[in-house]
């Protein structure tokens, strides 16, 4: 281990950090591909399934269950936004703050913060590969 005074130089930590950052991405690759066979063998079941007018099939590795989600989305912000108004209905919209709006909105109004507006700043290091 490291004595707790002892500093590792900048280069060696930037090393480290590079080589760690692309195994990681070496492994993001082979995840990304499983989630693909994943998701090829998840529209086989359900394509047979839905030949078999089934929702639900057993087997000796697990039962396997056909679900329906469904998702809502707007192509015009501007009329879901007064539909939301006249129907009084401000919980259709999820409970965050438009981050980059929010931003924008206190430094031209820095006067004018919304009650129990939190907020938390935090510094972040980036590490870029060397450019030879």
């Amino acid at each position: 281990m490291n004595d707790e005074n002892e500093v590792i130089p900048l280069d060696k930590l930037a090393k480290v950090y590079r080589k760690i950052y692309l195994k990681a991405q070496e492994i993001q690759k082979q995840l990304d591909t499983l989630e693909d066979q994943k998701a090829e063998i998840k529209l086989a079941m359900k394509d047979q399934m839905m030949e078999l007018g089934t929702l639900s099939v057993r087997t000796d590795e697990g039962t396997i269950i056909l679900s329906q989600k469904t998702r809502y989305y707007t192509n015009d912000w501007d009329s879901f936004k007064q539909f939301v108004i006249e129907h009084d209905a401000l919980d259709l919209f999820e409970k965050r703050i438009a981050q980059k709006n929010m931003s924008m909105f206190l430094e031209e109004n820095p006067g004018s913060v919304p009650a129990g507006l939190n907020s938390m700043s935090e510094y972040a290091v980036t590490v870029r590969k060397p450019t030879n």
